[in-house]
């Protein structure tokens, strides 16, 4: 019996060497196919053409069909790259030498640029990512809407493409004993020390500078990510660019803040447009910037701002556009696609703080709006009261399950606008619209790839896309946004 077991043994272990054999071969007959098929390795330099842009703005090389990635590379150029990865359906390389260039290409204006990321287009000439965006749009409505007879307008850009941001919040460190604030390099946790970006208004980049200044010399102590030690984790500024008033906020691991009445005095001191200094707390060991406890050191709670005739409150935890001007370009466009006479019903789906509702309400008899966020909701009712507008209401969920119940109610619209996250559209409630039959239906997109998505359920669902305009709230930068009039077939 034992002489059995011990041949049942060694012919099992035979059969498992054969087994591992055969799958080494496998494997190996899998990578040597795989390698047949891909015509570049790692490490190697080679002449490439490019051909177009990624939706992040990299350039696109193709070898033999098989396409390479590579940041910085323009259509139209030739270069030499060095392939860093190799993936079966495609790789990434890197830039090494530019043999012709792209009459697009620009001398980047911020040589630090490339080591914080965000500002993924300012080697091109702003004609150059105007032409780019446009051209994204339509690739995507052809791509993945399959409409191929809309109407794409010119893109709106700016006069002036640079200093328009409202709004920074600036992670704080300690390098070399220094107290430093700026930008986390790309995919790490490594602070940029940065006093100036070509992106946030003057007000804005001023504003930082004085208060990283200000608390380095009180000696206030940075956040330490590592070890959760520390006291300054976040400095936060606000400017409503047609009040010219500024808010300044802290967020520290602490509930105290060091030296508080001084560093108080010296903003004002240094900031005269300042109008609000607000302390945050965020204990926890987490990525998330803001807490749950907010406390104003001085001033006011808000600052105002406005977007055309609306005026808006802006606390330290609003959600606020971070370019009002192009906001308004956006919202503008969206009015118009409305067609509102002054008595339709219109329903906003993902409200937020009412920005659409109020501008709708003007020409509206009534507008509803939804959002997920309380707090949003909060605002939106109190941006309402602010402009004394009363034809708008405003109510708490998700739009797409508060809609549909409005429907089932016997609630309808004569419009609906959207304007969802950057993943689109819900289908419960793209199902709704179509079941709700709105005579028409304004998309307000900040995410081409989505909206050309939504676009093709609305067309199959009853609904003809007219005209699509594109908008760039965000120079510089590869986000678009674009608005779509909808309407019933």
């Amino acid at each position: 019996m034992h002489s059995m077991h011990k041949s049942h043994g060694s012919a099992f272990r035979n059969h498992t060497s054969i087994m591992i054999k055969s799958d080494l071969a496998n494997s190996q007959q899998r990578t040597e196919e795989m390698s047949k098929t891909i015509p570049v390795k790692k490490n190697d330099y080679i002449d490439v053409e490019f051909a177009d842009l990624t939706h992040d703005g990299a350039g696109v090389a193709k070898v033999d069909g098989y396409p390479i990635f590579v940041q910085g590379g323009l259509p139209g150029e030739k270069a030499t790259i060095k392939v860093t990865k190799v993936n079966k359906g495609y790789g990434f390389g890197r830039l090494m030498e530019i043999l012709e260039r792209s009459t697009f290409r620009v001398e980047c204006p911020a040589e630090e640029a490339h080591k914080y990321g965000g500002c993924q287009l300012q080697h091109i000439s702003y004609e150059g990512q105007l032409k780019y965006k446009e051209n994204q749009v339509k690739q995507v409505l052809t791509r993945i809407g399959k409409l191929e007879d809309v109407v794409v307008h010119p893109i709106l850009g700016m006069d002036n493409p640079w200093h328009y941001r409202n709004k920074a919040q600036v992670p704080v460190g300690e390098k070399d004993g220094k107290l430093i604030a700026g930008f986390f390099k790309p995919r790490s946790h490594e602070i940029v020390d940065t006093n100036e970006s070509l992106l946030h208004l003057h007000e804005i980049n001023e504003a930082i500078k004085a208060v990283k200044e200000i608390a380095s010399d009180l000696g206030i102590q940075p956040y330490n990510e590592e070890n959760h030690k520390g006291v300054l984790r976040h400095i936060m500024a606000r400017y409503g660019r047609q009040t010219g008033e500024l808010m300044v906020v802290f967020v520290t691991r602490t509930n105290e803040v060091p030296h508080k009445s001084k560093l108080v005095e010296e903003i004002i001191a240094r900031l005269p447009k300042v109008k609000s200094i607000v302390h945050n707390v965020n204990s926890k060991k987490t990525n998330v910037i803001m807490g749950d406890k907010t406390e104003v050191l001085w001033g006011s709670e808000v600052i105002y701002d406005y977007i055309g005739d609306i005026k808006f409150a802006i606390s330290a935890r609003s959600f606020y556009q971070v370019n009002p001007e192009q906001t308004k370009v956006l919202y503008d466009k969206a009015l118009e696609y409305a067609e509102l006479t002054g008595e339709e019903s219109v329903i906003d789906a993902y409200c937020g703080i009412g920005t659409i509702s109020l501008f709708l309400a003007q020409k509206a008899k009534k507008v509803f709006g939804v959002e997920i966020v309380p707090e949003a909701i909060e605002d939106a009712k109190r941006n309402a009261e602010l402009n004394a507008i009363l034809n708008a209401e405003f109510a708490v969920g998700e739009a797409e399950a508060v809609i549909p119940a409005w429907y089932k109610e016997g609630n309808s619209a004569d419009v609906l606008v959207v304007d969802p996250p950057r993943k689109g559209c819900d289908e419960a409630l793209l199902q709704t619209i179509i079941d709700m039959k709105p005579k028409k239906v304004v998309y307000v997109s900040c995410n081409p790839a989505t909206l050309a998505r939504d676009l093709r359920i609305l067309e199959d669902g009853g609904y003809k896309t007219v005209e699509v305009q594109p908008v760039d709230m965000f120079p510089q930068t590869t986000h678009c946004e674009a608005v779509a009039k909808i309407v019933l077939a």
